[in-house]
């Protein structure tokens, strides 16, 4: 995805000094996800009312290591290639609903139980975003 298929709140500052708005929303919402629950890429764009998810995914892919990024992740609930260990070790340590890993997975990793973990925004969060 090129930098300018993003919506241009969400394109990265060419001096490098601020975040862009987008990314900044995106991130205060996963921040706003409890521990132990997730949000997908789709549902972060559509409480947002912008973009899609893709957009969420770019800028979890930039800015996102400051924020519980494990929290935001793909609707079928497989773990973020290349980072299925570490969100593995946050989703056992804050009790997120997992889904025994079939013999057929690779890796025989467990995937996220997305109707059990899968957070709505509960209210809109008091304030929404």
């Amino acid at each position: 995805m090129s930098e300018q298929s993003l919506p241009e709140a969400a394109r990265p500052d060419p001096t490098g000094d601020a975040l862009p708005e987008y990314a900044e929303r995106v991130l205060d919402v996963a921040e706003l996800i409890p521990p132990g629950r997730v949000m997908t890429y789709g549902d972060v764009a559509e409480w947002l009312e912008t973009g899609g998810p893709r957009q969420v995914g770019r800028v979890m892919a930039l800015y996102g290591g400051a924020v519980p990024w494990w929290r935001v992740v793909r609707a079928d609930g497989v773990l973020l290639p290349g980072h299925e260990l570490r969100a593995l070790d946050h989703y056992r340590a804050e009790g997120t609903p997992l889904k025994a890993a079939s013999r057929a997975a690779e890796g025989h990793l467990p995937r996220l139980d997305m109707r059990r973990a899968r957070w709505d925004g509960g209210e809109r969060a008091q304030g929404h975003i």
